[in-house]
Protein backbone atom coordinates (compact mmCIF):
# COMPACT_ATOMS: atom_id res chain seq x y z
CA UNK A 1 0.00 0.00 0.00
CA UNK A 2 1.45 3.50 -1.14
CA UNK A 3 0.50 6.97 -0.70
CA UNK A 4 -0.28 9.40 -3.21
CA UNK A 5 0.96 13.40 -3.66
CA UNK A 6 -2.41 14.04 -1.46
CA UNK A 7 -1.22 11.59 1.09
CA UNK A 8 -4.35 9.12 0.21
CA UNK A 9 -3.53 5.27 0.22
CA UNK A 10 -3.85 3.40 -2.99
CA UNK A 11 -2.78 -0.52 -3.71
CA UNK A 12 -0.28 -1.02 -6.65
CA UNK A 13 -1.04 -4.19 -8.45
CA UNK A 14 -0.10 -2.90 -12.10
CA UNK A 15 3.05 -5.12 -12.33
CA UNK A 16 0.85 -8.27 -11.02
CA UNK A 17 -1.58 -7.54 -13.52
CA UNK A 18 0.61 -7.42 -16.42
CA UNK A 19 2.67 -10.63 -15.38
CA UNK A 20 -0.38 -12.34 -14.98
CA UNK A 21 -1.76 -11.24 -18.41
CA UNK A 22 1.52 -12.22 -19.95
CA UNK A 23 0.94 -15.41 -18.31
CA UNK A 24 -2.35 -16.20 -19.42
CA UNK A 25 -1.62 -14.83 -23.28
CA UNK A 26 1.15 -17.59 -22.87
CA UNK A 27 -0.87 -20.60 -22.12
CA UNK A 28 -3.32 -19.80 -24.80
CA UNK A 29 -0.79 -19.25 -27.29
CA UNK A 30 -0.06 -22.63 -26.02
CA UNK A 31 -3.16 -24.32 -26.31
CA UNK A 32 -3.74 -22.49 -30.19
CA UNK A 33 -0.96 -24.06 -31.25
CA UNK A 34 -1.47 -27.30 -30.52
CA UNK A 35 -5.21 -27.08 -30.89
CA UNK A 36 -4.03 -26.09 -34.33
CA UNK A 37 -2.53 -29.19 -34.94
CA UNK A 38 -5.68 -31.29 -33.83
CA UNK A 39 -7.58 -29.18 -36.32
CA UNK A 40 -5.29 -29.32 -39.15
CA UNK A 41 -3.00 -31.68 -38.45
CA UNK A 42 -0.43 -30.72 -41.46
CA UNK A 43 -0.35 -27.62 -39.49
CA UNK A 44 2.51 -29.66 -37.67
CA UNK A 45 4.51 -28.57 -40.63
CA UNK A 46 4.74 -25.48 -40.03
CA UNK A 47 5.58 -25.59 -36.50
CA UNK A 48 9.37 -24.92 -36.34
CA UNK A 49 9.31 -24.52 -32.44
CA UNK A 50 11.16 -27.36 -30.35
CA UNK A 51 9.28 -29.13 -27.30
CA UNK A 52 11.56 -27.35 -24.24
CA UNK A 53 10.44 -24.00 -25.61
CA UNK A 54 6.58 -24.79 -24.22
CA UNK A 55 6.37 -23.32 -20.48
CA UNK A 56 4.03 -26.18 -19.32
CA UNK A 57 5.47 -29.75 -18.94
CA UNK A 58 2.05 -31.69 -19.85
CA UNK A 59 2.03 -28.97 -23.33
CA UNK A 60 5.84 -30.30 -24.33
CA UNK A 61 4.63 -34.24 -23.33
CA UNK A 62 2.29 -33.78 -26.23
CA UNK A 63 3.80 -31.57 -28.86
CA UNK A 64 7.01 -34.68 -28.42
CA UNK A 65 4.02 -37.22 -29.40
CA UNK A 66 2.76 -35.08 -32.27
CA UNK A 67 6.37 -34.49 -33.77
CA UNK A 68 6.85 -38.59 -32.84
CA UNK A 69 3.26 -39.14 -34.58
CA UNK A 70 4.91 -37.10 -37.60
CA UNK A 71 8.05 -38.66 -37.91
CA UNK A 72 5.95 -42.16 -38.20
CA UNK A 73 3.23 -40.52 -40.85
CA UNK A 74 0.71 -41.50 -38.59
CA UNK A 75 -2.23 -39.03 -38.42
CA UNK A 76 -2.47 -36.69 -35.34
CA UNK A 77 -5.64 -36.52 -33.29
CA UNK A 78 -6.63 -36.98 -30.08
CA UNK A 79 -7.23 -40.78 -30.32
CA UNK A 80 -3.50 -41.76 -31.68
CA UNK A 81 -1.97 -38.70 -29.16
CA UNK A 82 -3.73 -40.96 -26.25
CA UNK A 83 -2.36 -44.05 -27.82
CA UNK A 84 1.28 -42.92 -28.27
CA UNK A 85 1.48 -41.23 -24.67
CA UNK A 86 0.64 -44.63 -23.00
CA UNK A 87 1.81 -44.05 -19.48
CA UNK A 88 2.84 -40.96 -19.84
CA UNK A 89 -0.52 -39.60 -20.31
CA UNK A 90 -1.06 -39.15 -15.96
CA UNK A 91 1.66 -36.66 -16.64
CA UNK A 92 -0.57 -34.93 -18.75
CA UNK A 93 -3.14 -34.61 -16.26
CA UNK A 94 -5.89 -37.24 -18.08
CA UNK A 95 -7.56 -37.55 -21.29
CA UNK A 96 -10.29 -34.59 -20.93
CA UNK A 97 -7.31 -32.01 -21.35
CA UNK A 98 -6.29 -33.38 -24.32
CA UNK A 99 -9.79 -33.09 -25.85
CA UNK A 100 -10.16 -29.79 -24.75
CA UNK A 101 -6.95 -28.80 -26.12
CA UNK A 102 -8.51 -30.49 -29.62
CA UNK A 103 -11.72 -27.92 -29.01
CA UNK A 104 -9.83 -24.65 -27.96
CA UNK A 105 -8.55 -23.55 -31.60
CA UNK A 106 -11.43 -22.19 -34.26
CA UNK A 107 -8.60 -21.39 -37.31
CA UNK A 108 -5.00 -22.13 -38.07
CA UNK A 109 -4.58 -18.51 -39.58
CA UNK A 110 -2.80 -17.15 -36.21
CA UNK A 111 -0.43 -20.31 -36.25
CA UNK A 112 2.48 -17.45 -36.56
CA UNK A 113 1.43 -15.33 -34.16
CA UNK A 114 1.09 -18.46 -31.44
CA UNK A 115 4.68 -18.91 -32.21
CA UNK A 116 6.05 -15.89 -31.49
CA UNK A 117 4.69 -15.37 -28.46
CA UNK A 118 5.81 -18.95 -27.10
CA UNK A 119 9.08 -18.02 -28.79
CA UNK A 120 9.43 -14.52 -27.31
CA UNK A 121 8.39 -16.03 -23.76
CA UNK A 122 10.97 -19.21 -24.02
CA UNK A 123 13.47 -16.55 -24.36
CA UNK A 124 12.67 -14.48 -21.79
CA UNK A 125 12.21 -17.39 -18.98
CA UNK A 126 16.12 -18.92 -20.55
CA UNK A 127 17.72 -14.95 -20.32
CA UNK A 128 15.64 -15.21 -16.36
CA UNK A 129 17.33 -18.42 -15.39
CA UNK A 130 20.60 -17.46 -16.60
CA UNK A 131 20.88 -13.97 -14.58
CA UNK A 132 19.44 -15.60 -11.89
CA UNK A 133 22.57 -17.71 -12.00
CA UNK A 134 24.79 -14.45 -12.39
CA UNK A 135 23.09 -13.07 -9.36
CA UNK A 136 23.24 -16.13 -7.05
CA UNK A 137 27.26 -16.03 -7.68
CA UNK A 138 28.68 -13.19 -9.45
CA UNK A 139 31.93 -13.71 -11.60
CA UNK A 140 32.71 -13.57 -14.76
CA UNK A 141 32.19 -17.11 -15.94
CA UNK A 142 28.67 -16.63 -15.02
CA UNK A 143 28.73 -13.51 -16.67
CA UNK A 144 30.23 -14.69 -19.87
CA UNK A 145 27.97 -17.40 -20.04
CA UNK A 146 24.48 -15.10 -19.74
CA UNK A 147 26.15 -12.95 -22.24
CA UNK A 148 26.87 -16.39 -24.67
CA UNK A 149 23.04 -17.42 -23.72
CA UNK A 150 21.89 -14.24 -25.14
CA UNK A 151 23.34 -14.07 -27.80
CA UNK A 152 22.13 -18.11 -28.11
CA UNK A 153 18.79 -16.72 -27.98
CA UNK A 154 19.05 -13.76 -30.43
CA UNK A 155 19.80 -16.59 -32.76
CA UNK A 156 16.11 -18.11 -32.65
CA UNK A 157 14.24 -16.57 -35.20
CA UNK A 158 11.32 -18.24 -36.94
CA UNK A 159 11.74 -18.81 -40.48
CA UNK A 160 9.66 -16.79 -43.24
CA UNK A 161 9.27 -19.31 -45.99
CA UNK A 162 9.12 -17.55 -49.34
CA UNK A 163 6.94 -18.61 -51.75
CA UNK A 164 8.37 -20.28 -54.82
CA UNK A 165 7.36 -17.74 -57.29
CA UNK A 166 9.55 -14.88 -55.52
CA UNK A 167 12.80 -15.74 -56.29
CA UNK A 168 12.02 -16.48 -60.00
CA UNK A 169 9.96 -13.01 -60.40
CA UNK A 170 13.22 -11.50 -59.03
CA UNK A 171 15.32 -13.06 -61.40
CA UNK A 172 12.41 -11.92 -64.04
CA UNK A 173 13.01 -8.87 -62.42
CA UNK A 174 16.43 -8.31 -62.80
CA UNK A 175 16.54 -8.13 -66.50
CA UNK A 176 15.08 -4.67 -66.59
CA UNK A 177 16.28 -2.73 -63.55
CA UNK A 178 19.90 -2.35 -61.45
CA UNK A 179 19.85 -3.82 -58.50
CA UNK A 180 19.31 -2.05 -55.20
CA UNK A 181 21.82 -3.57 -53.39
CA UNK A 182 25.96 -4.03 -54.89
CA UNK A 183 28.50 -5.77 -53.00
CA UNK A 184 31.21 -3.61 -50.77
CA UNK A 185 34.00 -2.52 -53.45
CA UNK A 186 37.24 -3.80 -52.72
CA UNK A 187 38.44 -1.13 -54.85
CA UNK A 188 40.29 -3.07 -57.53
CA UNK A 189 38.31 -2.54 -60.67
CA UNK A 190 39.30 -6.24 -62.40
CA UNK A 191 38.62 -8.03 -58.88
CA UNK A 192 35.48 -5.97 -58.15
CA UNK A 193 34.18 -6.98 -62.04
CA UNK A 194 34.70 -10.56 -61.27
CA UNK A 195 33.53 -10.34 -57.95
CA UNK A 196 30.21 -7.71 -58.37
CA UNK A 197 31.46 -6.24 -54.64
CA UNK A 198 31.89 -8.51 -51.66
CA UNK A 199 28.39 -9.07 -50.60
CA UNK A 200 26.38 -9.48 -47.38
CA UNK A 201 26.80 -13.12 -45.63
CA UNK A 202 29.76 -13.69 -47.77
CA UNK A 203 33.02 -15.29 -46.05
CA UNK A 204 36.15 -14.36 -48.13
CA UNK A 205 38.86 -16.24 -47.40
CA UNK A 206 42.84 -13.92 -48.35
CA UNK A 207 45.84 -16.66 -47.89
CA UNK A 208 49.30 -16.65 -48.55
CA UNK A 209 53.01 -17.28 -47.30
CA UNK A 210 54.57 -15.01 -44.89
CA UNK A 211 55.81 -11.64 -46.76
CA UNK A 212 53.25 -12.12 -49.43
CA UNK A 213 51.03 -8.91 -48.22
CA UNK A 214 48.48 -10.17 -47.03
CA UNK A 215 47.24 -7.13 -44.16
CA UNK A 216 48.40 -5.14 -46.58
CA UNK A 217 46.47 -5.82 -49.06
CA UNK A 218 43.06 -6.45 -46.54
CA UNK A 219 44.08 -2.76 -45.49
CA UNK A 220 43.64 -1.72 -48.44
CA UNK A 221 40.63 -3.43 -49.41
CA UNK A 222 39.18 -2.18 -45.61
CA UNK A 223 40.21 1.72 -46.74
CA UNK A 224 38.87 1.55 -50.00
CA UNK A 225 35.41 0.49 -49.08
CA UNK A 226 35.38 3.31 -45.90
CA UNK A 227 36.09 5.68 -48.69
CA UNK A 228 33.19 4.57 -50.51
CA UNK A 229 30.93 4.71 -47.83
CA UNK A 230 31.09 1.36 -46.07
CA UNK A 231 31.18 0.83 -42.40
CA UNK A 232 34.27 -1.43 -41.90
CA UNK A 233 35.06 -3.11 -38.53
CA UNK A 234 39.09 -4.43 -38.82
CA UNK A 235 40.15 -7.23 -36.40
CA UNK A 236 43.43 -7.08 -36.07
CA UNK A 237 44.95 -10.06 -33.81
CA UNK A 238 48.64 -9.44 -35.07
CA UNK A 239 49.56 -5.93 -35.51
CA UNK A 240 48.48 -2.59 -33.42
CA UNK A 241 45.80 -0.44 -33.96
CA UNK A 242 49.25 2.14 -34.42
CA UNK A 243 50.85 0.26 -36.73
CA UNK A 244 47.59 -0.32 -39.27
CA UNK A 245 47.08 3.30 -38.95
CA UNK A 246 50.95 4.25 -39.62
CA UNK A 247 50.24 2.21 -42.91
CA UNK A 248 46.89 3.77 -43.68
CA UNK A 249 48.93 7.61 -43.14
CA UNK A 250 51.53 6.20 -45.46
CA UNK A 251 48.95 5.93 -48.50
CA UNK A 252 47.15 9.17 -47.77
CA UNK A 253 50.28 11.60 -47.19
CA UNK A 254 52.54 9.38 -49.20
CA UNK A 255 54.95 9.14 -46.83
CA UNK A 256 57.46 6.29 -46.91
CA UNK A 257 57.23 3.62 -44.29
CA UNK A 258 60.36 3.91 -43.02
CA UNK A 259 59.89 7.25 -42.00
CA UNK A 260 57.20 5.99 -39.13
CA UNK A 261 60.21 4.65 -36.87
CA UNK A 262 61.49 8.28 -36.08
CA UNK A 263 58.64 11.14 -37.63
CA UNK A 264 60.01 14.01 -36.33
CA UNK A 265 64.12 13.65 -37.44
CA UNK A 266 62.80 11.82 -40.90
CA UNK A 267 59.98 13.56 -41.83
CA UNK A 268 59.88 17.34 -44.01
CA UNK A 269 57.61 20.05 -43.23
CA UNK A 270 55.89 19.34 -46.43
CA UNK A 271 55.07 15.84 -45.49
CA UNK A 272 54.44 16.79 -41.59
CA UNK A 273 51.58 18.90 -43.39
CA UNK A 274 50.03 15.96 -45.38
CA UNK A 275 50.44 13.77 -42.96
CA UNK A 276 48.09 16.56 -40.69
CA UNK A 277 45.93 16.38 -43.34
CA UNK A 278 45.50 12.82 -44.21
CA UNK A 279 44.71 12.36 -40.32
CA UNK A 280 41.62 14.26 -40.29
CA UNK A 281 40.40 12.26 -42.98
CA UNK A 282 41.71 9.12 -41.30
CA UNK A 283 39.67 10.29 -38.37
CA UNK A 284 36.33 10.73 -40.36
CA UNK A 285 36.70 7.91 -41.99
CA UNK A 286 34.21 4.65 -41.05
CA UNK A 287 37.33 2.65 -40.00
CA UNK A 288 36.94 1.34 -36.32
CA UNK A 289 40.24 -0.96 -35.96
CA UNK A 290 39.98 -3.20 -32.97
CA UNK A 291 43.24 -4.74 -31.76
CA UNK A 292 42.65 -4.40 -28.07
CA UNK A 293 42.10 -7.71 -25.77
CA UNK A 294 41.85 -11.29 -25.99
CA UNK A 295 39.57 -11.09 -29.15
CA UNK A 296 37.08 -14.30 -29.30
CA UNK A 297 34.44 -15.17 -31.34
CA UNK A 298 32.26 -13.60 -28.68
CA UNK A 299 33.93 -10.57 -28.87
CA UNK A 300 33.85 -10.48 -32.63
CA UNK A 301 30.32 -11.15 -32.47
CA UNK A 302 28.73 -8.59 -30.17
CA UNK A 303 30.97 -5.94 -31.52
CA UNK A 304 29.34 -6.77 -34.88
CA UNK A 305 25.95 -7.07 -33.87
CA UNK A 306 26.24 -3.45 -32.44
CA UNK A 307 27.69 -2.33 -35.32
CA UNK A 308 25.26 -3.71 -37.17
CA UNK A 309 22.15 -2.71 -34.73
CA UNK A 310 23.48 1.48 -35.35
CA UNK A 311 23.93 0.97 -38.84
CA UNK A 312 21.08 -1.29 -40.05
CA UNK A 313 20.57 0.23 -43.42
CA UNK A 314 24.19 0.92 -44.21
CA UNK A 315 26.96 -0.95 -46.83
CA UNK A 316 29.30 -2.90 -43.84
CA UNK A 317 32.57 -5.10 -43.93
CA UNK A 318 34.37 -7.11 -41.79
CA UNK A 319 37.65 -7.66 -41.32
CA UNK A 320 39.63 -10.16 -39.28
CA UNK A 321 43.40 -10.69 -39.61
CA UNK A 322 43.91 -13.61 -39.05
CA UNK A 323 42.30 -16.63 -38.67
CA UNK A 324 45.10 -19.14 -36.79
CA UNK A 325 45.09 -16.56 -33.94
CA UNK A 326 41.49 -16.59 -33.02
CA UNK A 327 41.53 -18.18 -29.96
CA UNK A 328 40.09 -21.67 -29.64
CA UNK A 329 37.29 -21.97 -27.11
CA UNK A 330 35.61 -25.68 -25.80
CA UNK A 331 37.45 -29.06 -26.26
CA UNK A 332 38.01 -30.59 -29.81
CA UNK A 333 39.88 -34.18 -30.28
CA UNK A 334 41.94 -32.46 -33.27
CA UNK A 335 43.53 -29.10 -34.23
CA UNK A 336 41.82 -28.68 -37.51
CA UNK A 337 38.66 -30.08 -35.88
CA UNK A 338 38.78 -26.81 -33.96
CA UNK A 339 40.15 -24.53 -36.59
CA UNK A 340 36.71 -26.10 -38.86
CA UNK A 341 34.25 -25.07 -35.89
CA UNK A 342 35.66 -21.31 -36.20
CA UNK A 343 35.04 -20.80 -40.05
CA UNK A 344 31.67 -22.36 -39.40
CA UNK A 345 30.74 -19.79 -36.66
CA UNK A 346 32.38 -16.83 -38.97
CA UNK A 347 30.20 -17.76 -41.86
CA UNK A 348 27.25 -17.95 -39.38
CA UNK A 349 27.82 -14.76 -38.24
CA UNK A 350 28.25 -13.38 -42.23
CA UNK A 351 24.94 -14.64 -42.82
CA UNK A 352 23.17 -13.78 -39.47
CA UNK A 353 23.91 -10.00 -39.93
CA UNK A 354 24.52 -9.84 -43.44
CA UNK A 355 27.96 -8.60 -43.91
CA UNK A 356 30.38 -9.87 -46.11
CA UNK A 357 33.55 -10.91 -43.86
CA UNK A 358 37.11 -10.95 -44.98
CA UNK A 359 39.41 -13.64 -43.24
CA UNK A 360 43.03 -13.85 -43.17
CA UNK A 361 44.34 -17.26 -43.19
CA UNK A 362 48.05 -18.75 -43.08
CA UNK A 363 48.98 -21.60 -45.55
CA UNK A 364 50.90 -24.42 -44.97
CA UNK A 365 54.78 -25.04 -45.80
CA UNK A 366 54.01 -27.51 -48.25
CA UNK A 367 54.26 -24.63 -50.78
CA UNK A 368 58.29 -24.01 -50.32
CA UNK A 369 59.00 -27.72 -51.03
CA UNK A 370 57.61 -27.07 -54.72
CA UNK A 371 59.66 -26.01 -57.15
CA UNK A 372 56.39 -23.41 -58.32
CA UNK A 373 55.70 -21.51 -55.25
CA UNK A 374 52.60 -20.28 -56.33
CA UNK A 375 49.84 -21.62 -53.39
CA UNK A 376 47.11 -24.02 -53.95
CA UNK A 377 43.48 -24.49 -52.32
CA UNK A 378 44.64 -27.47 -51.09
CA UNK A 379 47.69 -25.42 -49.38
CA UNK A 380 45.41 -23.89 -46.85
CA UNK A 381 46.71 -24.68 -43.18
CA UNK A 382 44.80 -26.68 -40.82
CA UNK A 383 41.65 -27.71 -42.24
CA UNK A 384 39.92 -28.73 -45.41
CA UNK A 385 36.76 -26.90 -44.25
CA UNK A 386 38.35 -23.87 -44.70
CA UNK A 387 37.99 -24.20 -48.03
CA UNK A 388 34.42 -25.38 -47.56
CA UNK A 389 32.50 -22.37 -45.61
CA UNK A 390 34.21 -20.05 -48.04
CA UNK A 391 32.75 -18.38 -51.09
CA UNK A 392 35.56 -16.90 -52.31
CA UNK A 393 38.98 -17.81 -51.87
CA UNK A 394 41.99 -15.27 -52.56
CA UNK A 395 45.56 -16.89 -52.78
CA UNK A 396 48.64 -14.05 -52.85
CA UNK A 397 52.16 -14.87 -54.57
CA UNK A 398 54.44 -12.25 -55.47
CA UNK A 399 57.64 -13.96 -57.48
CA UNK A 400 60.06 -11.35 -56.60
CA UNK A 401 59.71 -12.99 -52.70
CA UNK A 402 61.18 -16.48 -54.04
CA UNK A 403 62.91 -15.24 -56.92
CA UNK A 404 65.41 -12.16 -56.84
CA UNK A 405 66.43 -11.89 -60.39
CA UNK A 406 62.79 -12.16 -62.04
CA UNK A 407 61.77 -8.37 -63.24
CA UNK A 408 58.41 -9.52 -62.40
CA UNK A 409 57.06 -7.16 -59.63
CA UNK A 410 53.67 -7.86 -59.33
CA UNK A 411 51.57 -9.57 -57.14
CA UNK A 412 49.37 -12.00 -57.86
CA UNK A 413 45.92 -12.68 -56.71
CA UNK A 414 44.18 -15.81 -57.63
CA UNK A 415 40.75 -15.76 -57.37
CA UNK A 416 40.81 -19.57 -56.66
CA UNK A 417 37.49 -19.82 -55.90
CA UNK A 418 33.99 -17.93 -56.52
CA UNK A 419 30.86 -20.04 -55.12
CA UNK A 420 28.69 -17.09 -57.75
CA UNK A 421 31.21 -16.21 -60.17
CA UNK A 422 34.25 -16.71 -62.38
CA UNK A 423 37.58 -17.78 -60.91
CA UNK A 424 40.85 -16.23 -62.44
CA UNK A 425 43.68 -14.38 -61.75
CA UNK A 426 44.48 -10.25 -60.60
CA UNK A 427 47.81 -8.94 -60.44
CA UNK A 428 48.42 -5.90 -58.39
CA UNK A 429 51.60 -3.62 -57.89
CA UNK A 430 52.50 -3.50 -55.04
CA UNK A 431 54.23 -0.05 -53.50
CA UNK A 432 56.96 -0.91 -50.75
CA UNK A 433 57.61 2.74 -49.71
CA UNK A 434 53.86 3.00 -48.21
CA UNK A 435 52.81 -1.28 -47.64
CA UNK A 436 50.32 -0.49 -50.37
CA UNK A 437 48.37 -1.77 -53.24
CA UNK A 438 47.02 -0.82 -56.76
CA UNK A 439 45.26 -1.86 -59.97
CA UNK A 440 47.78 -2.14 -62.76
Amino acid sequence: MLKDQTGNLYFQRPYVDEELSRQQELYEAESMLLGAVFLEPTAINDIILKPEYFSQVRNRIIFKAMKSLQKDGVEINPVTIVDRLGDQIENVGSVSYITDIACCCPSISGLDDYQKIVLERYRIRTLQESASHFLNDPSIVKAEAFYQMFVDTQEIVLQQHEAKGDPLFEIVESFYSEPEHHGVPSGFQRLDNMTGGFKPGELIIAAGRPSMGKTALVLNMAYNAALNGAVVDFFSLEMSEKQLYQRLLSRMAQINALKWQNPKKFCTEEEQKRANEALDICFNLPLQIHDKGRQTLDSIRARIQKTRRENESAPYLVVIDYLQLIPVEGKFERHDLAIGAITRELKQMAKQYQVPIILLSQLSRAVEQRGDKRPMMSDLRDSGSIEQDADIVMLLYRDEYYNRKTEERTTEVNLAKHRNGPVGLVKLNFIKEYSWFCSI
